[in-house]
C-alpha cells in the first residue's frame, strides 16, 4: 500500500505539472494579451510619447514575457515551487491574497450544496433501488438523468427567468442586495445566503443526478448479494434488512465516490458563479482568464489539478476493493520476490476495480 501511495504521488506531481504547462502554453499562444491590452490602451492615450510596439517592447519585459514559452514556464514553475505565485496582474495583489479572499463564498457553497446533495440523492437513490422498475424508479430516473443532461448554462438560465422575472423571488444576480450597507450583521448573512439560494439549486441539480443513480446501483447489488437474502430468509422486516444491513454495505462504495464532488463542484463553480455574479473563486478565475491574468489563471488551475489528484489518492485508499487487491498483490510480490503487477481502476459503471491481474516473472 505504501508503495501503491508512492506511485500514486509521484503521477500526480508529473499530472499537475504537465496540465500547468498545457494551461500556460495556451494563454501564451492566445491571439491577445494582458499587455497587447494594456500597451493600446497607453498607445492611444494623447498624452503618451510613445508607440504601440515601444509599449509592447516595454511591458513584455516588465512582465517576463520577452522570453520563449518554456523558459517563461520554467520560470514560473521555479518561483511556484518556492511558494511565489506572484501578484494578479488584473487585480493588482499577491495572487494568494486573492485567492484568500474570494475563496470562502466557493467554499460556503459547495459545502452547503454536498450536504444538500447527499440528503436529497442517496434517499432517492435507494428508493428507486427497493422499487426497482416500477413508476416511482422511473420517475426518480427522469429527474437524475435530466440533472446529469441539463448544461450549467441552461439550467441557471431556465431559474433565473422563472424565480427571478417571473416571480421576483431572488434577485438576478449579485451577493448582496441594494441595501446590504445598512443592514445588522445578522440581516447582511441572511442577505447573503438568500443570494445564493438559486447557485447552490443550480449546482446541486447538476450533481445530484450522479450521486443518485450510482447509490441506486450500488443498493441494487447490495440486494441481491446471499447475506441479504439470507437475512429475509430469518424473517427480519424489510426496514431492518435495508437500514442495518444493505444500507451500511452500499455506503462503502459511496465513500469513494464522495471523494470526486468537491473538485467537480469547484470546476463548476467557474461557470455557474459567472452567470450568478457571484464573487467567489470560480468567477474571479473567469474574469482573470477573460483578462489574460497568467499568474491567478495558473495559480486557480494548479489549485483544481491538485484538489483532483488528492480526491483520487483518497478514493483509492478508502476503496475496499482497491485495498483487499493491491494487499494481495503486494504479499504475492513479496513471496515471489519479483514480479510485474497491472491493474485497472475502474471508477464508472459501478466497478471500483474491474480487472486485477499479476505477471510473475
Amino acid at each position: 500500500m505504501r508503495n501503491f501511495i508512492l506511485r500514486r504521488l509521484f503521477l500526480g506531481v508529473f499530472i499537475t505539472v504537465f496540465g500547468a504547462m498545457v494551461v500556460y502554453t495556451v494563454i501564451r499562444s492566445l491571439p491577445t494579451s494582458y499587455v497587447e491590452t494594456i500597451a493600446r490602451q497607453r498607445a492611444t492615450n494623447p498624452l503618451s510619447t510613445k508607440t504601440y510596439q515601444e509599449w509592447l517592447d516595454q511591458l513584455n519585459a516588465v512582465y517576463k514575457l520577452d522570453v520563449g514559452i518554456i523558459p517563461g514556464f520554467v520560470g514560473w514553475l521555479g518561483n511556484a515551487l518556492k511558494g511565489d505565485f506572484g501578484d494578479s496582474w488584473h487585480y493588482g495583489i499577491p495572487v494568494t491574497e486573492r485567492f484568500a479572499q474570494v475563496i470562502w463564498y466557493s467554499l460556503i457553497i459547495n459545502v452547503i450544496t454536498f450536504f444538500v446533495e447527499l440528503f436529497i440523492s442517496i434517499p432517492l437513490g435507494i428508493l428507486a433501488a427497493r422499487k426497482q422498475y416500477s413508476k416511482t424508479d422511473y420517475a426518480i430516473t427522469v429527474f437524475a438523468l435530466a440533472g446529469i443532461s441539463l448544461p450549467t448554462f441552461f439550467l441557471a438560465t431556465i431559474l433565473k427567468y422563472v424565480f427571478s422575472i417571473k416571480l421576483g423571488w431572488f434577485d438576478l444576480y449579485g451577493l448582496t442586495g441594494r441595501f446590504f450597507n445598512s443592514m445588522t450583521p445578522f440581516q447582511q448573512a441572511m442577505d447573503i445566503g438568500y443570494h445564493m439560494v438559486l447557485p447552490i439549486i443550480t449546482l446541486m441539480m447538476l450533481s445530484v443526478g450522479g450521486l443518485m443513480r450510482y447509490t441506486r446501483t450500488n443498493m441494487l447489488e447490495v440486494l441481491n448479494s446471499d447475506y441479504i437474502r439470507t437475512a429475509r430468509a430469518k424473517g427480519l422486516s424489510e426496514r431492518v434488512v435495508i437500514n442495518k444491513h444493505a444500507f451500511r454495505n452500499t455506503l462503502i462504495p459511496l465513500v469513494s465516490y464522495m471523494s470526486y464532488l468537491i473538485p467537480s463542484m469547484f470546476g463548476g463553480a467557474l461557470i455557474t458563479e459567472t452567470l450568478f455574479q457571484i464573487p467567489g473563486i470560480g468567477y474571479v478565475a473567469f474574469t482573470a482568464i477573460v483578462r489574460g491574468d497568467i499568474p491567478f489563471a495558473m495559480f486557480y488551475t494548479t489549485f483544481l489539478i491538485v484538489l483532483t489528484q488528492v480526491s483520487l489518492i483518497i478514493a483509492d485508499i478508502t476503496n475496499p476493493y482497491s485495498v483487499n487487491v493491491l494487499s494481495g498483490i503486494e504479499a504475492a510480490c513479496r513471496e515471489k520476490g519479483r514480479c510485474r503487477v497491472s491493474f485497472y481502476l475502474h471508477i464508472y459503471n459501478d466497478e471500483p476495480l474491474r480487472k486485477a491481474n499479476q505477471i510473475y516473472r
